[in-house]
């Protein structure tokens, strides 16, 4: 037997358990690994509580991204061995003690990342990748990232400012110092944001990375962005406005964040760990939203 993450019904964290469950095994073409670290994402609670994946079924494991050490190896797989650090990606399945997933799911974790940052980067980096290739960025633009010190608005913030465009960025004052580390201009957000980003820019704004909501949206409009150049993952709702985020991932991706963060070229923080028999009070500390990086389960 070995541990996992599961629920029986939806709701807040008090559903979360932590049950026995047969051990997995590689299969062919599979990898199993033994779980060091597991990243929190906002979709895993949208799902536990109910009604945001209308098919879902219960009871369900919890977590879509993993870092650990591989143990077996299923027939077929000849790139991976036992001992191999790696870092992955799985559905409802990656908060437990082992995850079996395809030998093309997971990537070499570099020697010197953090098991926390590896666990926790692939998600989020994707998310960020995917919505800021939307609007094909260059050194012309001058774009506002929305809640830019959050999970995917960070990493959104350095891959927009990696392709030479001028980045403004809200977040509380908290923040501010990061953000002009990275090369991006901090704004506060709340009463008077509107004014405040014009003054940032006076040159105005050809692109918006929304990761707020609608009423972001709306001010971006109100700057004078088309909205074919805004492009959020939170508003599904304003039209015209673009809604791409995570999809397509690939180990050739993921092993790029993992070494990019590994060097020190994109900035990824580890606000807090949680043994996974703690799972209910990290995912309690990760919807109070607040604070500066990511949270995430560690296995010994």
């Amino acid at each position: 037997m070995s541990l996992a993450v599961s629920y029986s019904q939806f709701g807040s964290p008090d559903v979360l358990n932590v049950i026995d469950v047969d051990e997995p095994h590689a299969g062919a073409g599979q990898v199993r690994v033994a779980v060091r670290a597991a990243g929190l994402n906002a979709y895993d609670y949208k799902v536990r509580r109910g009604g945001y994946v209308s098919d879902h079924a219960l009871p369900s494991g919890q977590g879509a991204e993993f870092a650990g050490v591989v143990d077996e190896v299923g027939e077929g797989v000849d790139d991976l061995s036992p001992g191999d650090e790696v870092l992955g990606y799985t559905s409802f399945a990656a908060q437990a003690e082992f995850v079996v997933v395809r030998a093309a799911n997971v990537a070499p974790k570099p020697a010197g990342l953090d098991w926390a940052v590896a666990g926790g980067i692939g998600l989020v980096a994707n998310a960020a990748r995917r919505s800021t290739d939307s609007l094909a960025l260059t050194a012309d633009d001058t774009v506002v990232v929305t809640a830019a010190a959050g999970g995917v608005g960070l990493l959104a913030a350095q891959f927009a400012l990696a392709t030479g465009a001028t980045v403004v960025g809200t977040a509380s004052e908290a923040h501010h110092e990061l953000l002009r580390s990275l090369g991006a201009t901090p704004v506060a957000y709340g009463a008077g944001e509107l004014e405040r980003l014009r003054d940032a820019a006076p040159q105005g704004y050809t692109a918006m990375l929304d990761n707020a909501g609608p009423e972001s949206v709306r001010i971006g409009i109100e700057l004078g962005i088309e909205p074919s150049r805004i492009n959020s993952i939170v508003d599904f709702d304003t039209a015209g406005i673009s809604n791409v985020g995570g999809g397509r991932r690939s180990r050739a991706e993921l092993e790029e964040f993992a070494r990019q963060a590994a060097t020190g070229e994109l900035v990824f923080p580890i606000l807090a760990t949680f043994p996974l028999a703690r799972v209910a009070d990290a995912y309690r500390r990760f919807e109070e939203r607040s604070g500066l990086g990511k949270i995430v389960l560690t296995l010994p």
